[in-house]
């Protein structure tokens, strides 16, 4: 009777070692990163899609990024403009006190000398910047928009642009993030600058006083009503940042669910992966080591 021996035995059970080491070092991989893809081979179609998932996470912070930025500027505006409604409110007190007709020249002289010292405070919280551009400048940000001249009616002159800044601050969606400061404090209805240098004059000539105070509040008025702007933007700036945050979260879980692994599935599978390994090499092992050698001599 003639003895067979199949060869094939041998190389059947090393690659079946050699598959069964793969799998435990694929296990052993997913384990140490956390991710069931570790290479573009391992699964094409979710690279792709994880592709297109950073460039949108990508956008995403560059947009956080600017709304931070924004957020900064205009915070920074509307705390000069508060400080310029206080200055106001404080110049239209003085105002009212240099009306009354008890008050000697020098008294006048004394509330116009405060008066002056609003207006120069005033006029930094016009030329107010951040991170080194000045924010009430319109595009024209590199230089103060408000300069003291003596040959403007006012004393002030007004140097910015007229144009507006407009920011993308999610896909689709651009807001304008600044006022060009002749609108806020050299406004038709209300010119700040001109009614401080009329009170200035009215108290140190014992001129219409009453009619500078007024002048004032139309000025109060419509620094108050731009101010608004900042308030709105800052808000609707806060709503798009928390729907960004949102997104932000949604695509961190969209990209675990394309290349994450289930951490109690990983463990199953190196356990499983290694007895398997272990199983082949101690069938190997037990293999007579006669079987196929002794056969070939």
């Amino acid at each position: 009777m003639d003895l067979r021996v199949n060869p094939d035995v041998f190389t059947g059970l090393l690659n079946a070692i050699e598959a069964d080491q793969q799998q435990l070092d694929i296990a052993l991989r997913e384990s140490a990163t956390g991710k069931r893809v570790n290479a573009p081979a391992d699964d094409p179609g979710a690279v792709a899609g994880l592709i297109q998932n950073l460039t949108q996470s990508s956008a995403i912070d560059q947009f956080t990024h600017s709304i931070a930025t924004l957020q900064g500027q205009l915070q920074a505006g509307d705390g000069a403009l508060n400080a310029a409604v206080q200055l106001l409110t404080q110049a239209i007190s003085l105002g009212v006190e240099g009306a009354n007709g008890t008050l000697t020249q020098a008294d006048r002289q004394a509330i116009a000398n405060q008066v002056i010292g609003i207006q120069q405070a005033l006029l930094e919280q016009a030329n107010i910047t951040y991170q080194g551009n000045y924010i009430f400048a319109g595009t024209a940000v590199n230089d103060p928009p408000f300069v003291a001249d003596s040959t403007s009616p006012s004393g002030v002159r007004y140097v910015g642009n007229e144009d507006v800044n407009g920011v993308e601050i999610a896909p689709g969606q651009l807001i304008s993030v600044n006022l060009p400061g002749d609108q806020i404090f050299d406004a038709s209805n209300g010119d700040a600058f001109q009614a401080l240098h009329d009170l200035i004059n009215a108290l140190e000539t014992n001129g219409d006083i009453a009619g500078a105070t007024a002048e004032l509040n139309r000025a109060l008025s419509a620094v108050s009503l731009q101010r608004t702007f900042y308030g709105s933007t800052l808000n609707n700036l806060t709503a798009t940042g928390l729907s960004l945050s949102q997104q932000r979260i949604s695509l961190a879980q969209q990209q675990n669910d394309l290349i994450g692994i289930d951490p109690a599935k990983a463990i199953t599978d190196l356990v499983q992966a290694d007895t398997t390994l272990q199983a082949a090499l101690e069938s190997f092992a037990k293999i007579p080591q006669n079987t196929l050698f002794d056969y070939l001599r």
